[in-house]
């Protein structure tokens, strides 16, 4: 059982989200986490203190956005904390799922426990609370353009702290008052600040993008198993991965995925059996895989980068710094002073920027997977294959649509990696005039993924079925094993029947680890 990750003591690394995201792993707050809350709440509480004679303070004693210039009077301080939660919680669309709803969750804990928000311990302790129990506040997807953070998702996220909107617990949905009192845990009442402490920083986009990217980086391997098994059955050659080759252009991700496709084709009786057959090069799609797989795993290292350090970063307004010369003196016989400086650190654009980049790096795994669907299903193109991979082709179509069907989401794909960071539309009267649409980037980034797996299921499909034609000779050890996990769930297709089931069958195993667990990839 994982111990508990601690906030403040534990690196917030991508699988450390994805622990608490799907696996439930509990949270808690270090101590030193604990007494920075702590004293950063002193500075807060000093400004609250001087009442109306207080200067003012972005948040704690004016409106907000474009309302900042009004100054609220401090007998309506937590009131206005409240109406600003309420007001925000307009997010629309369909709910995210709820592992991204654990990954904000944390994240915005995680911002909290940095003690530069200046909230009370009470509100990160809540927000660990309601993790712990599994009480998930419902979040629309949409409504943020990434800019005073994720306001819209993340004010849904604050509405069901404070015992308002909807949750999911237990595994039905329900008012989150009803929830709260089910699980024994008290509304969040607001203080100064609070609400706005938690609607401003960059989780939706963090939390949606990370466990994206997380993902990714494993689709990266099952990429390079599905190209080893389509150039198996395509007769392709091993030749151009040679270490000479790829160190001559020494590219982190090159050579990693050159190493693991000659792990992957050692010792192949297909290739022995066509050694001499004269062929000088195979086609890009077989030959560059190096290269095309190898770009997408540096990016996706270049935005996992990000993102850890996003998810251990302070992303509020204002921040608070202790023991500043220009701070306002605090309780306790003025010991400790402290400042806040309002900022742009909720702006999502290195997030946003870094999940544009990763989006185009998956959408290429599928568009290179689908150019090898063609070459295994085009007879001009596929070394004595059958047409279509039919034994019987003309009364039977074979894969003719599954590579239709690759097509299709490979041709989506190119339309939804268009950078979302490139656009910016002006909100909140002119205030927010430059936008970071982060959360559309992180949105896109998964629904690209997830096309890019069922193309790679395709691919995984079709070149098993070339194994097949190619029998009685085998191919390599792991390879044979990830064909029989593939055969284990989908028999050949000798004579046509619907695709669907077996792409679906195919994209479980791909899924659930089953295909890298056969060749020894954990």
């Amino acid at each position: 059982m994982l111990e508990p990750l601690r906030l403040g003591e534990h690196e917030l690394t991508l699988e450390a989200i994805v622990e608490v995201a799907r696996a439930g792993r509990r949270v808690e707050i270090g101590r030193a986490a604990h007494a920075a809350m702590v004293r950063a709440r002193e500075v807060v509480d000093a400004v609250v203190a001087g009442g109306d004679a207080a200067p003012a303070v972005y948040g704690v004693n004016t409106g907000f956005g474009a309302l900042a210039e009004v100054r609220i009077s401090s007998v309506q301080v937590k009131r206005l904390q409240q109406n600003l939660v309420r007001s925000h919680a307009a997010g629309v669309g369909a709910p995210l799922a709820r592992e991204a709803v654990r990954g904000m969750m944390l994240l915005r804990a995680a911002v909290l426990a940095t003690g530069r928000s200046g909230a009370r311990p009470i509100c990160c302790e809540r927000l660990c609370e309601l993790l712990n129990a599994g009480v998930h506040p419902v979040i629309p997807a949409r409504g943020s353009v990434g800019a005073s953070g994720d306001l819209a998702p993340l004010a849904h996220l604050a509405l069901g702290m404070i015992g308002e909107g909807l949750v999911e617990y237990r595994g039905e949905t329900l008012p989150a008052a009803d929830a709260l009192r089910q699980a024994d845990i008290q509304p969040l009442e607001l203080e100064a600040k609070e609400g706005l402490t938690l609607l401003n920083g960059t989780q939706h986009m963090t939390a949606v993008g990370g466990l994206a990217v997380h993902d990714a980086e494993i689709t990266c391997r099952i990429a390079d198993l599905a190209g080893a098994l389509s150039l198996e059955a395509l007769k392709g050659t091993v030749r151009a991965f040679d270490e000479r080759v790829v160190g001559a252009r020494p590219h982190p991700g090159q050579l990693a995925v050159a190493t693991f496709l000659r792990e992957l084709l050692a010792g192949s009786q297909i290739a022995e059996s066509h050694k001499d057959c004269g062929k000088v090069q195979d086609p890009y799609s077989l030959r560059c895989m190096p290269q095309v797989h190898g770009a997408s795993r540096d990016m996706l290292g270049y935005a996992r980068a990000v993102l850890e350090r996003e998810a251990a970063s302070s992303t509020d307004n204002p921040l608070v710094f202790l023991d500043e010369p220009d701070g306002v003196g605090v309780a306790r016989g003025g010991e400790a002073r402290g400042v806040m400086i309002s900022g742009g650190n909720f702006h999502g654009q290195p997030v946003a920027i870094a999940l544009d980049a990763a989006a185009i790096a998956v959408a290429e795994l599928a568009n290179i997977s689908e150019r090898r669907v063609e070459q295994l299903v085009n007879p001009h193109l596929s070394s004595g294959l059958p047409p279509f991979l039919a034994p019987d082709s003309g009364l039977n179509s074979g894969f003719m649509i599954a590579q239709v069907s690759a097509a299709a989401l490979v041709s989506e794909n190119k339309i939804l990696a268009h950078p979302a960071s490139v656009d910016s539309i002006p909100s909140s009267a002119g205030r927010e005039d430059h936008v970071s649409m982060g959360a559309t980037a992180a949105l896109k980034l998964a629904t690209i993924h997830d096309h890019v797996r069922t193309v790679l299921a395709i691919e995984l499909l079709c070149a098993a079925q070339g194994i097949d034609l190619r029998r009685p000779l085998r191919t390599t050890a792991p390879l044979e094993a990830a064909h029989a996990v593939i055969r284990a769930v989908v028999p050949a297709m000798m004579v046509d029947r619907p695709i669907a089931p077996d792409i679906a069958a195919v994209r479980a195993l791909i899924d659930d680890g089953s295909l890298l667990a056969a060749v020894g990839v954990r």
